[in-house]
This record gives C-alpha cells, sequence and structure tokens, in this order.
C-alpha cells in the first residue's frame, strides 16, 4: 500500500511540474490572450486553469494506473511516450506565449497530440482505464490545436 501511494504521489508531481513549468511561461497569458483576435468559439481566459488541472490530474493518475502493476520497467515504451509528451506539453506554453510564435506551436502541438494519442493507446493496452483517462485530454488538445490554429492566422503580426 505505501508504495502505491508514494507512487501516486510521484506520478502525480512529475505531471505536475510539467504543468508548473508551463505555468512560468503562461504568467502573463490572461493579457496576452485577451489581446489576440480570437475565434467566437474561443473560451474564455479563466476556463484554461481549471481544465488544465483536471486534465493534469488524470493524465498522473493514468500514469501510476500503468505504472502500478509492473513498475517502470514493466510499462517502460508507455510511460516514455507518457514523459516526452509531457515535455512537449509543457513547451507548447513557451512557444506560444513566451516566444509568440504561433506557427511553431502549431507544429509543435500536432506532434504532441500524435504523442499523446500513442500514449493513450499505450495505455489503453496496459490498462483500459488509464487510456480512458487520457481521452478527455486527447480531445482537449485537438481543440486547442484548432484554437492554435486560428489564433495564428487571425494575428499573424502577434503570432509570427
Amino acid at each position: 500500500m505505501r508504495r502505491a501511494v508514494l507512487g501516486l504521489a510521484a506520478w502525480l508531481a512529475i505531471t505536475f511540474a510539467a504543468a508548473a513549468l508551463g505555468a512560468v511561461a503562461s504568467a502573463n497569458a490572461g493579457t496576452f490572450y485577451q489581446q489576440l483576435v480570437r475565434p467566437a468559439w474561443a473560451p474564455p481566459g479563466w476556463l484554461f486553469g481549471p481544465v488544465w488541472t483536471v486534465l493534469y490530474l488524470l493524465m498522473g493518475v493514468a500514469a501510476w494506473l500503468v505504472w502500478r502493476p509492473a513498475g517502470f520497467r514493466g510499462a517502460a515504451a508507455a510511460l516514455v511516450l507518457f514523459l516526452v509528451q509531457l515535455v512537449l506539453n509543457a513547451l507548447w506554453t513557451w512557444i506560444f506565449f513566451a516566444w509568440k510564435q504561433g506557427g511553431w506551436a502549431f507544429a509543435e502541438i500536432l506532434v504532441l497530440w500524435v504523442l499523446i494519442l500513442a500514449a493513450l493507446v499505450a495505455f489503453w493496452r496496459a490498462r483500459p482505464l488509464a487510456g480512458v483517462l487520457f481521452v478527455p485530454y486527447l480531445a482537449w488538445v485537438t481543440f486547442a490545436a484548432a484554437l492554435n490554429l486560428a489564433m495564428w492566422r487571425m494575428n499573424p503580426a502577434v503570432l509570427g
């Protein structure tokens, strides 16, 4: 039981560490987001924090579910996919909000989307519930990719 609790804490810590790295880049994202021309279907800025908090929680629990039966070695491929996509997740925020590179952010989010899908499939094979927990994340990043593309096109002077 102790191993399980410590494992859950570790996977949540890893996941929220990536969130924190992204949060550093998005410290002024609210102001920047409000200045951008946005499509009518863009959500209000305040919604991103709560949505991402839930998604990071689901991601951490999913990784823990995959890790729990046999540790990292027992699910290395799936967990490496998870860690790589987590790095790209944090990097996107830097590219879009800190470096204001809409085109590069869009290209990066497409690679991120593929990695999320690969991790979802690998997680599903290891533990179906873990795969299910990744579905909202994939759906949100699909939406985020469309929003990234729309805002890049609508703000070429600001988003390079």
